[in-house]
């Protein structure tokens, strides 16, 4: 134990300077603490669209083929009656009202009473068509006298000329009494101060001008109602003058409606307004469309698309390769290998064969998995 204390006292008297040196040389080395973080490889993260499967030849791949799709434009509008088709209920009788028997939307029939008139107008028929009658009584007893007396050569030829003129006057009056009467839809056998207003035609009562105990003013006043035949109806649209070119008449349209998105109308323009608004620079378009189930009712918003401008080249895959996640089209393209992307597209209208257009996302020719829900299941799995 001395032996070693000894030494290392030596070494502490005679090394010092050496133990300084070894000190010195201690303290250069290197202190790794001093150098800073190390160096930090960022690797990125894959892409969350593309997938990797065992056995890429159990999913088929189709290419994409071609469809020449037609330029569509969007435009709304909006239902009105076809005013070609509409009729004024017309009163003859004027006085008032004192039964509506139908109202603003309702379903009529041709003939159904739709509003009852008491009118001094039927008291009035009625009297000049006693008067008529009795007026060609008269004239008919004179001609049958006359005929008499000139056959006895009572009475000269132009007597009897006379006699017959006044009977066939008088017929005619008969006549014209009978029917005011008719028109007034008055039974001579039956007179009523009741005049019962009719619908004209079959439709739908586009307009009412009405009410009860309101008064009926005949000819000179507003009509009561107007019916329109809705069987064809007219959809008004909003077109910008810079989409003029889209629109050509005789043409056809498709129509969507709100309240029936799954239903396609088709109309035909046959008219495009010469004036467009100064302020929203828009012309009115109107499109002329059949509509014999009434599902289309005045009022209603719709969806026009035109087809009139140059056709665009799009691509068709079967419908069972697109796949609807997160309110978006998606499908499967390979990649080469086992790896495969999901990319999202803008799908189309279905197309024969079970095919769908595909308006944007690829083109034709690319190669997709034809069932693109199997995938998904897949690698979900």
């Amino acid at each position: 134990m001395k032996a070693k204390l000894a030494g290392v006292f030596l070494l502490g008297v005679s090394g010092l300077p050496l133990c300084v040196a070894f000190i010195g040389c201690k303290e250069n080395k290197p202190n790794p603490s001093a150098e800073g973080p190390a160096q930090v490889t960022v690797v990125p993260q894959m892409n969350i669209n593309d997938f990797k499967v065992d056995h890429p030849d159990q999913f088929p791949i189709v290419t994409a083929g071609d469809y020449l799709a037609p330029m569509a434009l969007n435009v709304t509008g909006v239902v009105n009656p076809d005013i070609s088709r509409a009729v004024p209920v017309i009163s003859l009788a004027a006085g008032r009202v004192v039964e509506i028997k139908a109202r603003l939307g309702d379903q009529v029939k041709k003939g159904q009473v739709l509003l009852r008139v008491q009118s001094n107008d039927v008291s009035t028929a009625y009297q000049t068509y006693l008067k008529a009658v009795n007026d060609e009584r008269l004239a008919r007893v004179q001609y049958e006298r006359a005929q008499i007396l000139y056959e006895k050569g009572a009475i000269a030829k132009s007597a009897l000329e006379q006699a017959e003129d006044a009977e066939k006057d008088a017929k005619v009056d008969l006549d014209t009494a009978l029917e005011q009467l008719r028109l007034l839809g008055v039974d001579k056998e039956h007179p009523t101060g009741i005049v019962d207003i009719v619908a004209p035609i079959s439709g739908v009562i586009t307009d009412q001008q009405v009410t009860n105990a309101a008064g009926a003013q005949g000819l000179g006043g507003p009509n009561p109602f107007t019916i329109s035949d809705l069987s064809y109806v007219w959809i008004m649209c909003d077109v910008y003058e810079n989409d003029l070119d889209a629109v050509k008449l005789g043409e056809t349209a498709d129509i969507h409606l709100t309240a029936y998105p799954n239903r396609t109308f088709q109309g035909r323009i046959d008219n495009i307004f010469p004036v467009l608004d100064p302020n929203i620079r828009t012309a009115k378009v109107r499109v002329e469309v059949p509509n014999p189930e009434r599902l289309m009712n005045v009022g209603m918003f719709v969806t026009a698309t035109f087809y009139g401008k140059k056709p665009e080249l799009h691509a068709s895959i079967p419908a069972s390769a697109v796949l609807h996640l997160h309110d978006r089209d998606w499908i499967y393209t390979p990649l080469g290998g086992n790896s495969f992307r999901r990319i999202p597209v803008v799908g189309g209208k279905m197309l024969p064969g079970n095919m769908q257009e595909i308006i944007s996302g690829i083109q034709p020719g690319a190669k997709v998995v034809q069932s693109a829900l199997v995938f998904q299941n897949t690698v979900e799995q």
